[in-house]
């Protein structure tokens, strides 16, 4: 199967006061269709550079960016990349500019010149997916910011893209605001095979991917399924990555000979294991 996304031999260079500033180095890699990819690493490791990369948002300035099978630094390509690779970012007030919830689903459409009954076709289906149709006719700024983002998804679903890339989109909101965020974007990937991938430094996110990339000092330190990345959890402090609440007290329990399961990131997790355990004592 062909990949979808691939980053081959990957550098990405910008000028800063100081001088050049290379925030990727050789960036190796393959994402396919239907996979769920968390990208994590501490501030200045170049996830976000990466996702814009593969947005069309940024261009290489070393090695090559393909999104299915184009050329990202082509400009030719552009519009079709950013259809089937829709972004969300960090802040849903930025990416807010109509002045109901229906009118800005159907922006991105508008824009593209869609005929008017295919786009009413289109924002109703999205909206009653994501059961945001009872807010269709609210402001979007009178909504909660997980509900901000869950409208920001809406717009770049209703585009019908296959790869959601998401820009730390949770880092802003509230335990709740993230759980819909999340869940949302969960249901995409796994109901609509919707190729899924989460720039994040929650563990928590990470955790819920197939497969976890960590960049350190803009290069890949390991791309690996989540269990194995999340299970090195030294490791991931040596890299400015800290753990959960519940993935910390795991370690220090079997530090105390307690052989507690792997990986544990959540208390829900935790208890689970500690139930096991005292089961089999």
């Amino acid at each position: 199967m062909e990949p979808f996304i691939t980053a081959c031999n990957v550098f990405y260079q910008y000028e800063s006061p100081s001088g050049p500033v290379s925030a990727l180095k050789g960036i190796d890699l393959s994402i396919y269709s239907g996979e769920h990819v968390a990208i994590i690493g501490p501030n200045g490791s170049g996830k976000s550079t990466l996702l814009k990369l593969f947005n069309a948002l940024l261009e290489p300035t070393g090695g090559e960016v393909r999104v299915g099978g184009r050329d990202t630094s082509d400009p030719q390509n552009t519009w079709e990349i950013r259809q089937e690779c829709g972004m969300v970012f960090q802040n849903p007030d930025n990416q807010i500019v109509a002045t109901t919830v229906e009118e800005d689903v159907a922006f991105g459409l508008e824009n593209l010149s869609f005929p008017a009954p295919e786009i009413k076709k289109r924002v109703n289906e999205v909206l009653q997916a994501m059961d945001l149709d009872h807010w269709a006719h609210h402001a979007p700024h009178l909504l909660s910011g997980g509900q901000k983002q869950r409208v920001a998804i809406a717009g770049v679903i209703a585009m019908r893209p296959r790869c959601l890339l998401l820009d730390e989109a949770t880092s802003l909101l509230d335990r709740r605001g993230k759980a819909e965020v999340i869940d949302t974007a969960l249901k995409l990937n796994r109901l609509d095979n919707i190729t899924l991938v989460n720039v994040t430094h929650f563990l928590e996110e990470a955790a819920l991917a197939d497969r976890v990339i960590v960049l350190y000092n803009g290069e890949i330190a390991i791309d690996a399924p989540a269990q194995q990345v999340l299970s090195r959890g030294t490791w991931l402090k040596e890299r400015g990555l800290d753990l959960p609440p519940a993935a910390s007290l795991a370690n220090r329990l079997r530090e105390g000979g307690i052989p507690l399961s792997f990986p544990i990131i959540t208390m829900e997790q935790l208890v689970d294991s500690i139930c096991s355990w005292k089961q089999m004592a």
